[in-house]
């Protein structure tokens, strides 16, 4: 993988701020100023250090706690809570693409590679995916993270809607944490597919087998010791609870928030701060989302350590408010209920042409 950061890098020029640059270019530089000044942007290893230990801590109790418990129905608890660690390595795998917690981005890069694979997912694939988001989130045709896939997240995918995902799409909003549940799944096909693409993948092999080992050390002695059908269970169980996890923590950031248009022009600083969401509640929202829930600092910032996120927001908000730019934040299931309205709303779209739009209302009420 490039050594150049996953972020494009408006903050690398925050020095300085000339007059002559529009307002709202000036406005970023001089956030960004304020930022470096409190120390914001540098490392954190001492935090990192201890939730890299508390991670390796909590996969060893649960791998301990699978082999004394043998063949028995309590081994699906321990599935759901591999689940639940492999989303936090997921977080962490994230901060480290974005050059939050080691000095330099080759070796950032490494760790990444390596977490991902602890997870079961391709370093390479996410990491292109994610760079073109965090370079025009939600944009029409630019952002992959709104393109269609089984959801369809723009009203013209959801017109298009046929067949079995026209019946999924015209009830999204509500099938959306339901089908959470198999984007686990989802997650290690699309990796597997991307590595197994004819497209120039770097680092094609190192990934594939790090995913082969990773394979080859959960499924063996999942197997191994437990009987077909509840190892199959474990195995569901603990995919089930990854991808709902991991989609119910990215979810509240940018759905449901402004869809840029293909051709509109936006300045970096409004571009990021008008399509991101901020989800409060402190401490616990930052330990339970893996720093997510300060989007907005994120996106503006996408290499500043997580400890350093809420001090950031504080800045950040300041200057939205003085220059009359839209700052959002709620609370996190206020936000999952923002994202089901949207998500049905856009679904409508793939309602049958010859259905009566009358009947239709009556029949949604």
């Amino acid at each position: 993988m490039s050594s150049t950061p996953i972020h494009p890098g408006p903050e690398q020029a925050a020095h300085e701020a000339p007059a002559s640059f529009p307002p709202l270019t000036r406005a970023y530089l001089q956030v960004s100023q304020a930022v470096r000044e409190r120390g914001l942007l540098q490392r954190a290893p001492l935090f990192y250090a201890l939730l890299g230990a508390a991670l390796a801590a909590a996969l060893a109790a649960l791998l301990a706690g699978s082999v004394l418990l043998g063949a028995s129905w309590f081994q699906l608890l321990i599935a759901a809570g591999l689940g639940i660690v492999f989303t936090q390595v997921a977080f962490l795998a994230h901060e480290a693409a974005h050059r939050q917690v080691l000095g330099t981005g080759p070796a950032n890069d490494q760790l990444a590679r390596a977490l991902a694979a602890v997870v079961g997912i391709s370093y390479s694939w996410w990491d292109s995916k994610h760079a073109r988001h965090h370079a025009n989130p939600n944009r029409v045709g630019r952002d992959p993270d709104i393109e269609v896939d089984t959801i369809s997240f723009l009203v013209e995918d959801a017109a298009k809607a046929r067949g079995l995902r026209g019946v999924i799409t015209r009830r999204q909003g509500w099938l959306f944490f339901p089908l959470l549940a198999l984007e686990g799944a989802n997650l290690h096909f699309l990796s597997l597919r991307h590595l197994l693409s004819r497209t120039q993948v770097k680092g094609r092999w190192t990934e594939l087998a790090l995913l082969a080992l990773r394979s080859s050390l959960v499924l063996v002695p999942l197997f191994w010791l437990l009987p077909p059908g509840m190892a199959s269970a474990f195995l569901g169980v603990q995919l089930a609870v990854f991808g709902l996890y991991m989609g119910a923590t990215f979810a509240p950031n940018h759905k449901g928030m402004p869809v840029i248009a293909r051709e509109a022009r936006l300045d970096f600083f409004s571009k990021q701060v008008r399509t991101s969401r901020n989800v409060t509640g402190g401490w616990w929202a930052t330990w339970l989302m893996g720093g997510l829930n300060y989007q907005v600092e994120h996106h503006l910032f996408p290499s500043m350590p997580r400890p350093h996120l809420a001090r950031a927001r504080v800045i950040v908000r300041e200057h939205c408010r003085a220059l009359g730019v839209p700052y959002t934040e709620t609370t996190l299931w206020r936000s999952y209920r923002i994202v089901i309205a949207y998500l049905n709303r856009v679904g409508l779209a793939a309602r049958d042409p010859f259905e009566c739009p009358i009947t239709a209302a009556y029949r949604r009420t």
